[in-house]
């Protein structure tokens, strides 16, 4: 949450090409507009203080070529998480601990958790093709039950305020936790289930704010920290974790 001396930043984007690029806004007594892309992918406008939107989208529309070459640069220096191979041994993660792959053939296909360990029994054959769709059947079976109960939760912290409980739709998407249509639906990416708990409530928490306060601005924020003081803290605990 930006304190009172800090500036106030506002989320907005443009489309170039099929990509959405998005954008946060700030005010300052400078006569040029700033474009600057920062190590996180993440766009910041500085913009002076009479400058429409328009005209703001207008110039970032200008510079969206160079905007994502930038990103494309700083991504190659983000951590990633190896890319899986569904061989015993491997560490995979349920909400937020990690459990040694062991994989095994039997007379059904199954999953448990036993032991510090991610158990999966294939039937007939145990390629590694099969073991990642039955992982993957897995996690969003366990997603759909937990997302649901922590959904409930989330939403009697937001009785004071004036929107029905938003419907929840579970939905893969490649770069997003969580999204909100700011009228009545929240989407929320099955592979949070991998997250602690405290981090998918921050997701669900910071969509929900998006039903009273449509914008990043300094008010979302502080709608935010009173639902959930802790935000910052478990937003970078997902970001350390999940990246």
């Amino acid at each position: 949450m930006p304190s009172g001396g800090e500036k106030q930043f506002l989320m907005h984007k443009i489309k170039y090409g099929t990509k959405d690029i998005f954008f946060e806004v700030s005010r300052s007594k400078r006569k040029t507009l700033a474009i600057e892309v920062h190590p996180d992918s993440s766009v910041h406008i500085v913009a002076p203080e009479r400058s429409s939107i328009s005209d703001i989208e207008q110039k970032v529309a200008k510079r969206a070529n160079w905007i994502t070459k930038q990103q494309k640069y700083f991504e190659q220096f983000l951590p990633r998480t190896p890319e899986r191979e569904y061989v015993s041994g491997e560490t995979h993660y349920y909400l937020g601990k990690s459990y040694l792959l062991k994989i095994g053939v039997g007379d059904v296909n199954e999953i448990k958790l036993k032991a510090g360990q991610l158990q999966v029994t294939c039937n007939e054959s145990a390629t590694p093709e099969k073991v990642k769709k039955l992982l993957a059947h897995w996690y969003y079976k366990h997603a759909e039950k937990k997302f649901h109960t922590l959904a409930e939760q989330t939403f009697e912290k937001f009785k004071e305020y004036d929107f029905e409980k938003p419907h929840l739709e579970i939905r893969r998407m490649a770069k997003r936790w969580g999204s909100c249509n700011t009228i009545d639906k929240i989407t929320i990416n099955p592979e949070l289930i991998k997250a602690p708990a405290k981090c998918i409530e921050y997701v669900l928490v910071h969509e929900m704010c998006h039903l009273v306060i449509t914008n990043h601005n300094k008010n979302f924020y502080n709608l935010l920290t009173s639902i959930l003081p802790t935000w910052k803290k478990w937003k970078m605990e997902l970001e350390r974790k999940m990246i």
